[in-house]
């Protein structure tokens, strides 16, 4: 075990520096002058045009840029935006209302795709197993804005279940309705892939030995096959983690959320290169951290992973 994470360990430091210096790279070519875009449409003056360059280094080449930000990220120090505020404390300030989104989005997609997925096996070719893969169908073939902006219309608005937007009601009032649209996609993908694993699983020597063993079916479903099946949706709710905590922009802004979402994309308008790269930063971290996670779960679950 110990050399298996060891060497994933190792893999996953070499794709953050990977990624991270790609991602400091697109931020170093963007068009535009990061510094005059602070004034607005008045030029600042020469002299504190130049003191702010030359405060945050950016007339160095990229690769000392970049060396000097690793060496900061190295004591956990994420930047500091042009007007000299902390890139971690403007996204202290925003990470609780992403976090309870992402969170029940994620126990939504969990809960709601295995559960679907297994019924989904249980009942094949029957009505359900139709219901089930006509709604992920659609799931994933509505965008993300045009399910956020129905939503607020048909629940929000016209039955009047939940708020319209904003987070003044607090959870979960004003995160189930977010959670549930940020979720569709992942749900259908989940419930998908745990519906064919089971399906597979159930034709397996193993079940038919447990079944002629005497063993009932729940047991041989929960105990056996649930197990072998869920390597697959657990990979991928790992990593959706990482998504749904960064891949928010488009739902926090639909329905007012200030959350780390709506921060990158107003950095990424104002050419904020230091917020931009810190939650990029941030989020690789999460991605990474979710993936070496779930590989643990995997071998857990299935021994052969540590092999491969």
């Amino acid at each position: 075990m110990t050399p298996y994470l060891v060497r994933r360990f190792l893999e996953a430091l070499l794709v953050f520096l990977g990624v991270s210096l790609v991602i400091y790279s697109m931020v170093y070519v963007l068009p535009g002058d990061p510094v005059a875009a602070l004034a607005g449409d008045r030029p600042l003056p020469p002299s504190v045009a130049k003191a702010l360059r030359e405060q945050h280094h950016l007339d160095d080449p990229l690769l000392t840029q970049y060396g000097r930000y690793l060496g900061g990220l190295l004591q956990g120090d994420l930047g500091t935006d042009f007007t000299g505020r902390p890139v971690a404390e403007q996204m202290a300030d925003r990470w609780p209302v992403t976090l309870r989104l992402a969170l029940t989005a994620w126990v939504i997609e969990a809960v709601a795709g295995i559960g679907l997925g297994v019924l989904a096996a249980l009942r094949r070719g029957t009505w359900t197993d139709r219901a089930v893969l006509t709604f992920t169908i659609g799931a994933v073939s509505v965008p993300v804005f045009v399910l956020g902006y129905t939503a607020q219309v048909v629940f929000g608005v016209r039955l009047k279940l939940f708020p319209v937007a904003g987070d003044a009601a607090g959870w979960p009032s004003s995160y189930v309705l977010p959670a549930l649209v940020v979720a569709s996609f992942g749900l259908a993908s989940v419930s998908r892939l745990v519906r064919t694993e089971v399906m597979q699983n159930l034709r397996a020597d193993y079940v038919r030995t447990a079944l002629a063993k005497g063993l009932t079916q729940r047991r041989v479903v929960v105990v056996h096959v649930l197990r072998n099946s869920l390597i697959p949706a657990v990979t991928y709710l790992a990593i959706d983690l990482g998504y749904l905590l960064g891949g928010t922009v488009i739902v926090e802004g639909v329905f007012n959320l200030p959350g780390i979402g709506q921060l990158l994309f107003q950095a990424v308008r104002g050419h904020i290169g230091p917020t931009v790269v810190g939650v990029s930063t941030t989020l690789i971290l999460i991605f990474l951290a979710a993936s070496v996670l779930v590989d643990l779960i995997n071998s857990l679950l299935d021994p052969r992973i540590r092999c491969d």
